[in-house]
Protein backbone atom coordinates (compact mmCIF):
# COMPACT_ATOMS: atom_id res chain seq x y z
CA UNK A 1 0.00 0.00 0.00
CA UNK A 2 1.67 3.48 -0.73
CA UNK A 3 0.66 7.03 -0.18
CA UNK A 4 -0.14 9.40 -3.39
CA UNK A 5 -0.72 12.95 -3.59
CA UNK A 6 -3.64 14.22 -5.31
CA UNK A 7 -4.29 18.00 -5.58
CA UNK A 8 -8.10 18.84 -5.35
CA UNK A 9 -9.91 15.60 -3.52
CA UNK A 10 -12.39 17.45 -2.57
CA UNK A 11 -13.30 19.33 -5.91
CA UNK A 12 -13.68 17.28 -9.32
CA UNK A 13 -11.35 15.54 -11.15
CA UNK A 14 -9.52 14.84 -7.90
CA UNK A 15 -12.09 13.62 -6.12
CA UNK A 16 -12.20 10.60 -8.66
CA UNK A 17 -8.55 9.73 -9.17
CA UNK A 18 -9.23 9.80 -4.98
CA UNK A 19 -11.59 7.42 -5.27
CA UNK A 20 -10.12 5.29 -7.75
CA UNK A 21 -6.89 5.09 -5.63
CA UNK A 22 -8.92 3.85 -2.60
CA UNK A 23 -10.91 1.49 -4.21
CA UNK A 24 -7.35 0.27 -5.22
CA UNK A 25 -6.16 -0.09 -1.20
CA UNK A 26 -4.32 2.98 -1.30
CA UNK A 27 -3.41 5.39 0.68
CA UNK A 28 -4.10 9.62 -0.63
CA UNK A 29 -3.39 12.67 1.02
CA UNK A 30 -4.87 15.41 -1.03
CA UNK A 31 -3.38 19.04 -1.13
CA UNK A 32 -6.17 21.88 -0.80
CA UNK A 33 -6.64 25.39 0.47
CA UNK A 34 -9.68 24.06 2.25
CA UNK A 35 -10.98 21.32 4.37
CA UNK A 36 -13.53 19.49 2.84
CA UNK A 37 -17.83 20.30 2.59
CA UNK A 38 -19.80 19.23 5.05
CA UNK A 39 -20.61 15.77 4.25
CA UNK A 40 -17.95 15.28 1.41
CA UNK A 41 -17.87 11.31 0.92
CA UNK A 42 -13.64 11.83 0.76
CA UNK A 43 -14.28 13.34 4.12
CA UNK A 44 -12.25 11.50 6.54
CA UNK A 45 -11.04 8.89 4.01
CA UNK A 46 -7.91 11.32 2.74
CA UNK A 47 -5.52 12.84 4.38
CA UNK A 48 -5.35 16.21 4.49
CA UNK A 49 -2.26 18.58 4.05
CA UNK A 50 -2.32 22.77 2.70
CA UNK A 51 -1.65 24.03 -0.67
CA UNK A 52 0.63 26.42 -0.26
CA UNK A 53 1.87 27.57 -3.32
CA UNK A 54 3.83 30.47 -1.70
CA UNK A 55 6.04 28.09 0.47
CA UNK A 56 7.69 25.82 -1.02
CA UNK A 57 9.54 24.32 1.91
CA UNK A 58 5.70 23.98 3.27
CA UNK A 59 4.91 22.51 -0.12
CA UNK A 60 7.54 19.71 0.10
CA UNK A 61 6.66 18.52 3.21
CA UNK A 62 3.01 18.49 2.48
CA UNK A 63 4.75 16.20 -0.27
CA UNK A 64 6.68 14.31 2.02
CA UNK A 65 6.51 10.13 2.13
CA UNK A 66 4.34 9.73 -1.29
CA UNK A 67 5.14 7.87 -4.18
CA UNK A 68 2.97 9.45 -7.03
CA UNK A 69 1.53 13.49 -7.03
CA UNK A 70 -1.75 13.50 -9.15
CA UNK A 71 -2.36 17.27 -10.20
CA UNK A 72 -5.26 18.62 -11.18
CA UNK A 73 -4.41 22.19 -9.91
CA UNK A 74 -5.55 25.60 -12.28
CA UNK A 75 -7.84 27.69 -12.90
CA UNK A 76 -10.62 28.23 -15.44
CA UNK A 77 -9.63 31.56 -16.17
CA UNK A 78 -8.04 34.78 -14.66
CA UNK A 79 -9.32 36.44 -11.85
CA UNK A 80 -7.73 39.32 -9.69
CA UNK A 81 -3.96 38.38 -8.97
CA UNK A 82 -4.73 34.90 -10.22
CA UNK A 83 -3.47 34.89 -13.31
CA UNK A 84 -2.67 32.07 -16.31
CA UNK A 85 1.13 33.11 -15.83
CA UNK A 86 0.64 32.35 -12.17
CA UNK A 87 -0.93 29.36 -12.29
CA UNK A 88 2.07 27.74 -14.72
CA UNK A 89 4.80 29.15 -12.23
CA UNK A 90 2.75 27.62 -9.36
CA UNK A 91 2.68 24.49 -11.15
CA UNK A 92 6.60 24.58 -11.65
CA UNK A 93 6.90 25.25 -7.86
CA UNK A 94 4.21 22.79 -6.84
CA UNK A 95 6.47 20.27 -9.48
CA UNK A 96 9.88 21.05 -7.86
CA UNK A 97 8.80 20.83 -4.38
CA UNK A 98 7.54 16.88 -5.43
CA UNK A 99 10.93 16.49 -6.45
CA UNK A 100 12.75 18.12 -3.72
CA UNK A 101 9.93 15.95 -1.16
CA UNK A 102 11.38 12.32 -3.26
CA UNK A 103 8.42 11.88 -4.93
CA UNK A 104 8.84 9.32 -8.13
CA UNK A 105 6.00 9.86 -10.12
CA UNK A 106 3.88 12.57 -11.69
CA UNK A 107 0.85 12.31 -13.39
CA UNK A 108 -0.27 15.86 -14.98
CA UNK A 109 -4.08 16.55 -15.86
CA UNK A 110 -3.92 19.17 -18.67
CA UNK A 111 -6.57 19.28 -21.61
CA UNK A 112 -7.28 18.09 -25.33
CA UNK A 113 -4.93 20.55 -28.07
CA UNK A 114 -2.76 22.62 -26.27
CA UNK A 115 -0.43 24.76 -28.18
CA UNK A 116 2.39 27.22 -27.22
CA UNK A 117 0.92 29.19 -30.78
CA UNK A 118 -2.49 28.53 -29.78
CA UNK A 119 -5.00 31.91 -29.99
CA UNK A 120 -6.32 30.80 -26.15
CA UNK A 121 -4.13 31.74 -23.53
CA UNK A 122 -5.86 28.54 -21.34
CA UNK A 123 -4.10 26.42 -23.86
CA UNK A 124 -1.21 28.29 -24.41
CA UNK A 125 -1.03 28.02 -20.38
CA UNK A 126 -1.69 24.29 -20.57
CA UNK A 127 1.04 23.47 -23.24
CA UNK A 128 3.42 25.82 -20.81
CA UNK A 129 3.30 23.33 -18.03
CA UNK A 130 3.56 20.61 -19.96
CA UNK A 131 6.93 21.64 -21.42
CA UNK A 132 8.25 22.93 -18.02
CA UNK A 133 7.43 19.68 -16.52
CA UNK A 134 9.19 17.25 -19.08
CA UNK A 135 12.08 19.96 -18.65
CA UNK A 136 12.41 18.62 -14.80
CA UNK A 137 14.15 14.96 -13.81
CA UNK A 138 10.96 13.22 -12.81
CA UNK A 139 9.59 10.61 -14.81
CA UNK A 140 6.28 12.07 -15.94
CA UNK A 141 2.96 11.29 -17.82
CA UNK A 142 0.53 13.57 -18.71
CA UNK A 143 -3.53 13.21 -19.33
CA UNK A 144 -5.38 15.91 -22.02
CA UNK A 145 -9.07 15.11 -21.20
CA UNK A 146 -11.40 16.43 -23.80
CA UNK A 147 -14.97 17.71 -22.71
CA UNK A 148 -15.34 15.93 -18.89
CA UNK A 149 -18.97 14.98 -17.80
CA UNK A 150 -20.09 13.18 -14.85
CA UNK A 151 -20.34 13.29 -11.11
CA UNK A 152 -22.59 16.29 -9.59
CA UNK A 153 -19.18 18.27 -9.16
CA UNK A 154 -19.26 19.19 -12.81
CA UNK A 155 -19.97 22.42 -13.72
CA UNK A 156 -19.87 23.39 -17.32
CA UNK A 157 -22.43 20.34 -18.32
CA UNK A 158 -24.86 20.98 -15.57
CA UNK A 159 -25.06 24.82 -16.29
CA UNK A 160 -25.80 23.93 -19.87
CA UNK A 161 -28.98 21.88 -18.15
CA UNK A 162 -30.06 24.33 -16.10
CA UNK A 163 -29.82 27.07 -18.83
CA UNK A 164 -32.12 24.43 -21.12
CA UNK A 165 -34.48 24.12 -18.03
CA UNK A 166 -34.81 27.58 -16.86
CA UNK A 167 -34.35 30.09 -20.05
CA UNK A 168 -36.94 30.92 -23.48
CA UNK A 169 -34.28 30.72 -25.48
CA UNK A 170 -30.67 28.68 -25.46
CA UNK A 171 -28.41 30.68 -27.58
CA UNK A 172 -26.06 28.83 -30.43
CA UNK A 173 -22.93 30.84 -31.73
CA UNK A 174 -22.64 29.89 -35.61
CA UNK A 175 -24.22 27.09 -36.62
CA UNK A 176 -23.23 24.75 -33.69
CA UNK A 177 -21.91 22.12 -36.30
CA UNK A 178 -18.90 22.11 -34.87
CA UNK A 179 -18.06 19.20 -32.65
CA UNK A 180 -16.96 18.02 -28.86
CA UNK A 181 -16.08 14.78 -27.62
CA UNK A 182 -17.10 14.07 -24.18
CA UNK A 183 -15.44 11.66 -21.88
CA UNK A 184 -16.23 11.19 -18.02
CA UNK A 185 -14.71 11.90 -15.51
CA UNK A 186 -14.46 8.35 -13.97
CA UNK A 187 -12.61 7.26 -17.55
CA UNK A 188 -10.12 10.10 -16.97
CA UNK A 189 -9.93 9.21 -13.31
CA UNK A 190 -9.28 5.49 -14.70
CA UNK A 191 -6.11 6.60 -17.41
CA UNK A 192 -4.20 9.01 -14.69
CA UNK A 193 -3.81 5.94 -12.32
CA UNK A 194 -3.26 3.73 -14.69
CA UNK A 195 -0.33 5.83 -15.80
CA UNK A 196 0.94 6.15 -12.53
CA UNK A 197 1.99 3.11 -12.29
CA UNK A 198 3.89 3.11 -15.67
CA UNK A 199 7.50 5.06 -15.40
CA UNK A 200 7.55 5.36 -19.04
CA UNK A 201 6.99 9.19 -20.40
CA UNK A 202 3.44 9.05 -21.93
CA UNK A 203 1.14 11.52 -22.47
CA UNK A 204 -2.63 10.59 -23.94
CA UNK A 205 -5.58 11.86 -24.77
CA UNK A 206 -8.48 11.41 -22.36
CA UNK A 207 -11.15 11.04 -25.01
CA UNK A 208 -14.81 9.32 -25.32
CA UNK A 209 -15.97 7.26 -28.07
CA UNK A 210 -18.66 9.61 -29.27
CA UNK A 211 -18.17 12.84 -31.08
CA UNK A 212 -21.16 14.84 -31.24
CA UNK A 213 -22.01 18.34 -32.98
CA UNK A 214 -22.50 20.76 -30.39
CA UNK A 215 -26.10 21.29 -31.36
CA UNK A 216 -26.41 17.43 -31.12
CA UNK A 217 -25.43 18.04 -27.35
CA UNK A 218 -27.74 20.65 -26.36
CA UNK A 219 -30.74 18.61 -28.16
CA UNK A 220 -29.75 15.82 -26.24
CA UNK A 221 -29.54 17.27 -22.79
CA UNK A 222 -32.96 19.43 -23.36
CA UNK A 223 -34.79 16.27 -24.36
CA UNK A 224 -33.31 13.99 -21.67
CA UNK A 225 -33.77 16.71 -18.69
CA UNK A 226 -36.90 17.82 -19.96
CA UNK A 227 -35.65 21.04 -20.77
CA UNK A 228 -38.09 23.54 -23.12
CA UNK A 229 -35.47 26.39 -23.97
CA UNK A 230 -35.95 27.03 -27.91
CA UNK A 231 -32.42 26.89 -29.45
CA UNK A 232 -31.25 29.46 -31.84
CA UNK A 233 -28.41 30.41 -34.00
CA UNK A 234 -26.85 33.79 -33.24
CA UNK A 235 -23.68 35.78 -34.42
CA UNK A 236 -20.95 34.35 -32.24
CA UNK A 237 -19.82 37.83 -31.16
CA UNK A 238 -22.91 38.59 -29.38
CA UNK A 239 -22.41 35.58 -26.91
CA UNK A 240 -19.72 36.47 -24.84
CA UNK A 241 -21.80 39.89 -24.10
CA UNK A 242 -24.83 38.24 -23.82
CA UNK A 243 -23.92 35.78 -21.08
CA UNK A 244 -21.89 38.63 -19.02
CA UNK A 245 -25.53 40.28 -19.07
CA UNK A 246 -27.40 36.92 -18.13
CA UNK A 247 -24.60 36.42 -15.43
CA UNK A 248 -25.06 39.32 -13.32
CA UNK A 249 -28.16 37.77 -11.45
CA UNK A 250 -26.01 34.87 -10.65
CA UNK A 251 -22.74 36.49 -10.02
CA UNK A 252 -20.98 34.46 -11.80
CA UNK A 253 -19.37 33.84 -15.20
CA UNK A 254 -21.08 31.73 -17.67
CA UNK A 255 -18.28 31.41 -20.43
CA UNK A 256 -16.06 32.99 -21.63
CA UNK A 257 -15.33 34.35 -25.42
CA UNK A 258 -11.56 31.92 -25.24
CA UNK A 259 -14.15 28.90 -23.83
CA UNK A 260 -16.46 29.90 -26.99
CA UNK A 261 -13.70 29.97 -29.67
CA UNK A 262 -11.84 26.65 -28.15
CA UNK A 263 -15.38 24.75 -28.54
CA UNK A 264 -16.17 26.50 -32.04
CA UNK A 265 -12.45 25.32 -33.38
CA UNK A 266 -12.84 22.22 -31.92
CA UNK A 267 -10.36 21.93 -29.37
CA UNK A 268 -12.11 19.52 -27.21
CA UNK A 269 -11.91 16.72 -30.17
CA UNK A 270 -8.87 14.58 -29.93
CA UNK A 271 -7.45 13.45 -32.85
CA UNK A 272 -6.23 10.23 -31.59
CA UNK A 273 -8.24 6.92 -31.02
CA UNK A 274 -10.59 7.28 -28.65
CA UNK A 275 -9.25 6.34 -24.97
CA UNK A 276 -12.37 5.85 -23.03
CA UNK A 277 -15.37 3.87 -22.63
CA UNK A 278 -18.03 5.38 -21.28
CA UNK A 279 -20.82 6.83 -23.83
CA UNK A 280 -22.48 10.55 -23.13
CA UNK A 281 -25.51 9.05 -24.45
CA UNK A 282 -25.96 6.13 -22.13
CA UNK A 283 -24.95 8.46 -18.95
CA UNK A 284 -27.32 11.15 -19.82
CA UNK A 285 -30.82 9.57 -19.65
CA UNK A 286 -30.13 8.45 -15.91
CA UNK A 287 -29.01 11.84 -15.01
CA UNK A 288 -32.97 14.05 -15.29
CA UNK A 289 -33.76 13.70 -11.82
CA UNK A 290 -30.45 16.37 -10.63
CA UNK A 291 -28.88 17.49 -13.57
CA UNK A 292 -29.57 21.24 -14.27
CA UNK A 293 -31.91 21.86 -11.33
CA UNK A 294 -30.04 23.80 -9.24
CA UNK A 295 -27.12 26.28 -10.97
CA UNK A 296 -23.40 25.40 -10.03
CA UNK A 297 -21.45 28.85 -9.46
CA UNK A 298 -17.90 29.03 -10.67
CA UNK A 299 -16.68 32.36 -8.44
CA UNK A 300 -18.84 30.51 -5.30
CA UNK A 301 -16.75 27.58 -5.42
CA UNK A 302 -13.17 28.01 -6.54
CA UNK A 303 -12.81 31.65 -6.30
CA UNK A 304 -14.76 33.22 -3.06
CA UNK A 305 -14.31 30.70 -0.84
Amino acid sequence: MALHIVTGAFSYTGRYISERLLGDGEQVRTLSRRGPPAGHPLAGRVEVAPLRMDDPAQLAESLRGAATLFNTYWIRFPRGDSTFEAAIDNSERLFRAAIAAGIERIVHISVSNPGDDSPYAYFRGKAAVERRLRALPISAAVIRPTLVFGGREEILINNMSWCLRHLPLYPIPGDGGYRVQPVSVQDVALLAVTAARSRDAITIDAAGPEVLSYRRLLALLRRDIGGFARLVDVPAAIVPPLSRVMAIPLRDTLVTAEELGALMDELLVSHAAPTAADRFTTWLPQQRAWLGRRYASELARNWRS
